[in-house]
């Protein structure tokens, strides 16, 4: 990234900061971060109960689910519902972003409309989201201006509204041919057999609309109750956007149905005919095993925000969406050892910045620290410390043999 993005992302980030200091130290809030980080860490320690759990009441309420190991099975699955579409309608999805779904499905020829409007502009931009929550925060309205007058070959004012309402009269012209819609979930109840979804757009609800929906989640979002699931997604909102409450929340427990004729249960009223729920582990059974605080995460971002890291590499200190330190101890899980040390393992300071700023306390500087003794008994590290220790060795000095 380069210094100007950088300058425009921190600008973002400070802008953000400000916005929810008093209401990090209401209260309420540090009574929701205590009850959240307890629902959290109960929930990864019963995951894989929750998971079965989460089965059978999901298909019960006549939600398809589809259990994936890994991307590549995520991303097939998703293609064999697909395949027939031209295009499918797509929000905001981190998990998404960590299977590389639209990069695959265009590979396929099938296209995919990016629905929230921070992604649409980053999908125009070809360029990496540089927050969870808001993907476009490395890009000033100039360079936004710029980006969607060149996209949609129109003159567009570096003006919010102009912007907005050219990319919305786009993606509205786009989204009335589609029949699929696929989105992510911030939590999925268990106990209910229900999965809820926040947004500020408004775009979440016309996915839910269409023929089809698909939803992909990752086992690590189960929490065991609808309670639970809007706790969590309470404070996620608080630490993401500054705000109390999101725009909406959609709790999707089924396909469209009604019952207001003599109690006749008939489907297919408005809403979707389908719901496929694809519940992907890819990696997190292996994290639970060695790591399991790192699933933990609500998905806030907030790690990031003030990491002297992050703020001065960017997308660069993490993996795909899973952005800053947690992102890259999640990698070591997701992919391997080699991606792990390449995504920043020896880049982080330890200062333990991101676990004072996480509404849950994960304690990402000790995985840091456990991952690096791994690290280097498979061979990987840095050359620095390599010649350090070299230098030791020859002189029982890091300095050298002229330093006494």
């Amino acid at each position: 990234m380069n210094e100007s993005s950088l300058k425009i992302m921190n600008k973002s980030f400070n802008i953000l900061d400000k916005r929810r200091a008093a209401l990090l130290q209401d209260e309420r809030t540090i009574n929701l971060k205590e009850r959240v980080k307890k629902i959290r860490t109960n929930a990864v320690d019963h995951l894989f109960c929750l998971v079965e759990k989460a089965q059978e009441n999901l298909q019960n309420n006549g939600i398809e689910v589809v259990l994936a190991k890994d991307a590549n099975e995520a991303c097939e699955a998703i293609y064999q519902l697909v395949k027939d579409e031209d295009i499918i309608a797509k929000s905001k999805s981190n998990t998404a972003g960590e299977i590389q779904l639209t990069e695959y499905l265009e590979s396929k020829d099938v296209k995919v409309l990016e629905t929230d409007l921070g992604d649409r502009i980053v999908q125009f931009d070809e360029s990496h989201p540089t927050h969870p929550i808001g993907p476009a925060c490395h890009l000033n309205m100039e360079k936004i201006a710029e980006i969607v007058s060149r996209k949609l070959q129109k003159d567009v004012q570096a003006e919010p509204r102009a912007i907005l309402d050219s990319v919305k009269k786009d993606i509205m012209e786009k989204i009335s041919h589609i029949k699929v819609g696929i989105t992510g979930a911030n939590a999925v109840a268990a106990e209910d057999g229900s999965l809820l979804m926040v947004h500020n757009e408004g775009n979440i609800s016309l996915l839910t609309m269409m023929d089809t929906h698909i939803i992909l989640v990752g086992i690590d979002k189960i929490v065991p109750t609808l309670e639970d699931a809007v706790s969590v997604v309470k404070l996620e909102t608080i630490y993401a956007t500054g705000k109390t409450v999101p725009a909406y929340m959609n709790v999707v427990s089924s396909p469209s149905k009604t019952a207001d004729i003599e109690q006749i249960l008939l489907k297919d009223m408005y809403g979707a005919k389908r719901v496929i729920l694809i519940l992907l582990d890819n990696g997190r059974t292996k994290a639970h095993e060695e790591n399991k605080e790192c699933l933990w995460c609500i998905g806030c971002g907030a790690c990031i925000v003030n990491c002297p890291v992050y703020t001065t590499l960017g997308p660069e200190f993490g993996y795909l969406r899973h952005l800053g330190g947690r992102g890259i101890v999640l990698s070591k899980y997701i992919d391997n050892d080699e991606v792990c040390f390449d995504s920043g393992l020896y880049k982080c300071t330890l200062c333990g910045q991101c676990t004072n700023e996480c509404p849950v306390e994960i304690p990402t500087n000790k995985m840091f620290e456990e991952l690096r003794g791994k690290s280097v008994k498979k061979g990987l590290y840095t050359q620095e410390h390599l010649k350090i220790k070299n230098t030791i060795k020859k002189s029982r000095s890091p300095f050298g043999k002229e330093n006494k």
